[in-house]
């Protein structure tokens, strides 16, 4: 329980802290964000196992070159359907940094399930290094980090990128500017995206159809491969949400039947007391 609350209040303060994404974007002239309709949405919503899958697929093959997942640990991935087996050899695709040793030397070993997600850089220099100066943030967190989470990350992978192209902004945004009065400089080595605030994203469009190639036959779109990494990314920063909603509907049958029990023992007593 302890750990649930904890996690609702740093999510709860990451977004008091950024503000509202659809309002903002749209106070800057950008698209309103299209909503989606996810699976854990509503009382009895729950995660699609498959999805889930799929979208740690999209985040293992592309975004985890460059994203790193610091708050999972890869024995997690049992919740998705991942085997033991499965999640050994998924941690063991990459090493981490261990020790001392016997002679008290630091040594590189394969990961286990026991270890968190290994980053894919040493650290936030050499991973701006490798970006043009910018630090892909941490998945783990993402879509709590703004308002309509889910809706705004979809939105920005899949439809937010105008151009294949570095320093062309959006036609819009252009004769927007002119409008206003307003000289349209853009920063040469950023991509514009329509749902980024600001719009100039350091990141180039990621995704393409057939980018991936699934294992359980689902067509890899662009589409698709948006909804399945961010049910991923949304299961990342709350894997306990089936739990929780379980626990939440078990706990209304049982005020639902012993609020019935009452009633009934309340009319059972007053039955033949006479007024």
């Amino acid at each position: 329980m302890m750990k649930i609350v904890k996690s609702t209040l740093v999510a709860a303060g990451i977004v008091l802290a950024i503000g509202g994404t659809a309002q903002a974007n749209s106070a800057a002239g950008g698209p309103e964000l299209e909503k989606q309709d996810w699976s854990w949405l509503g009382l009895f919503g729950r995660y699609d196992q498959a999805q889930l899958q799929r979208g740690f697929q999209v985040y293992h093959e592309v975004c985890g070159n460059c994203h790193s997942l610091n708050l999972v640990a890869y024995r997690n991935l049992s919740a998705l359907g991942f085997t033991s087996d499965q999640i050994k050899a998924i941690a063991a695709e990459r090493e981490v940094e261990d020790g001392p040793d016997d002679q008290g030397d630091m040594f590189e070993r394969p990961a286990t399930p026991a270890d968190h997600f290994v980053p894919p850089f040493a650290n936030d220099k050499a991973a701006a290094a490798a970006n043009g100066g910018a630090v892909p943030p941490d998945m783990s967190l993402l879509v709590k980090a703004r308002k309509d989470g889910p809706d705004y990350v979809y939105n920005l992978i899949t439809h937010g990128f105008t151009s294949d192209m570095p320093g062309e902004p959006a036609e819009w945004w252009v004769k927007m500017n002119e409008e206003q009065g307003v000289e349209s400089v853009f920063p040469e080595s950023k991509w514009f995206n329509s749902y980024f605030p600001g719009h100039a994203i350091s990141m180039p469009p990621q995704l393409m159809d057939d980018l991936v190639e699934y294992a359980d036959g689902t067509p890899a779109t662009v589409e698709q491969m948006g909804h399945d990494i961010v049910a991923f990314l949304n299961w990342a920063a709350e894997p306990e949400l089936d739990e929780r909603k379980s626990m939440g509907l078990k706990v209304l049958i049982f005020l639902g039947v012993l609020s019935a029990m009452l009633l009934a023992l309340k009319l059972s007593i007053w039955r033949d007391v006479k007024h």
